[in-house]
């Protein structure tokens, strides 16, 4: 076996390269692109296969050294639905054989993430004769025993179900994730490897926070900041009816990074609560904002809240305390094992309001951490040290 992998890397339903808080893109597409530039950089050569959503995309994009992004046609050339990707898994399969074959290549596993992946996966593994890992990201079964936001259909429970019996192994990114996958869907747990997600070190770093409230014109005020998909699972409406019980409510902000043109409806809602709150002149919905311009917001702020139903990670933790902010965060997801109570932030048990805005009350009170400690919690985080906990796990396998 060489010592470097060629591995085919399937992200079907969602761009690595698309933008980031839009509806179907976050922190599953930040873990692909991230891992895949380590991976290429080591010598290994990472292929990315996507769904071709937007004709004026190259078909491939390049991550990196030895490490690509390539859109495959799967039904019409444009955004759909992530359930209606499900009618082009065949056609996706076969336009990525046709891409394979007519280009010479050939890889020495898959890794397939999401569920709609892990279906193409399970079909080329058979026709490549190579293992498939698979990283679900999300599970079905969890959003519909949490029972907030859109129901998830039997199609996908069936699906993850026969693809946790089916793959050779299964990457979890916290030890409560492979709980669920047991629990759930009646996984092996020998089968299944806990690797958390990283964090990009260069990029999230601490600015000084003064010169980044002056570029973003927010001298004077308290900032509370979100960052994620505006979807009901993220419990921004949890965190907006919090606001009025602070007890610092005297020039505060509260800036909600996140949401495109696929979900004016959810910021309506939002935007609707707020006045009815009396508190939209304290609110602002930012929108997008490209990945590279993050640490700034992420360092203005005093506090980055996560106020989540439910996270498979919650890569947003892990950016804020990389630019020395500290999070209030519910018990989802990594944050059980990122969180130092009073060090580098405050975990709640849920997102009930009054149990959000004291975490907040106190850390806007608490005597100012030193911003190097709080980015000193996630240094384990580097995607140095994700892919190297990753590699061994492939070459398990062959």
């Amino acid at each position: 076996m060489s010592d470097q992998l060629k591995i085919a890397v399937l992200s079907v339903h969602s761009c690595p390269v698309g933008k980031l808080g839009s509806k179907d893109t976050g922190g599953m597409s930040v873990y692909i692109r991230e891992l895949a530039r380590e991976l290429g950089q080591r010598g290994h050569t990472v292929d990315v296969y996507t769904r071709a959503h937007d004709p004026a995309e190259a078909q491939i994009v390049h991550l990196g050294d030895n490490a690509r992004v390539i859109h495959l046609q799967a039904g019409e050339v444009e955004p759909i639905d992530k359930l209606a990707v499900y009618s082009h898994l065949e056609d996706f399969a076969c336009s990525l054989e046709d891409f394979r074959v007519s280009n010479g290549l050939c890889y020495d596993l898959i890794h397939s993430h999401y569920w709609l992946s892990g279906w193409v996966g399970r079909r080329i593994q058979r026709w490549w004769d190579v293992p498939q890992v698979i990283m679900f990201h999300t599970l079905g079964a969890i959003k519909n025993a949490i029972g907030v936001g859109e129901h998830e259909p039997a199609l996908r429970i069936m699906a993850e179900r026969e693809l946790v019996r089916d793959c050779h192994r299964i990457i979890a990114a916290t030890e409560k994730g492979k709980e669920e996958l047991v629990s759930y869907y009646g996984a092996c747990p020998e089968k299944i490897s806990v690797i958390p997600c990283g964090v990009n070190l260069e990029l999230f770093r601490y600015i000084d926070k003064e010169s980044a409230r002056r570029s973003l014109g927010l001298n004077g005020h308290k900032i509370l900041l979100f960052v994620g998909r505006i979807d009901p699972l993220k419990g921004i409406d949890r965190l907006l009816t919090a606001l009025p019980r602070l007890d610092t409510r005297q020039n505060l902000k509260l800036l909600v990074i996140g949401g495109d043109e696929d979900s004016p409806t959810e910021v309506e809602k939002l935007q609707r609560l707020s006045q009815r709150l009396h508190i939209q002149d304290a609110v602002t919905f930012a929108g997008i904002v490209e990945q590279k311009e993050l640490p700034v917001y992420y360092s203005a702020a005093d506090v980055c809240v996560i106020p989540s139903y439910y996270e498979s990670f919650g890569l947003v933790a892990l950016e804020s305390l990389a630019c020395g902010t500290p999070i209030v965060a519910t018990k989802v997801g990594c944050i059980e094992s990122v969180v130092n109570q009073g060090q580098n932030g405050r975990m709640v048990v849920d997102n009930a309001p009054l149990r959000l805005a004291d975490g907040i009350d106190t850390l806007l009170s608490d005597s100012k951490k030193s911003a190097d400690s709080i980015r000193a919690s996630v240094n384990r985080f580097s995607w140095s040290n994700i892919a190297e906990a990753i590699i061994p796990e492939y070459r398990a396998l062959l």
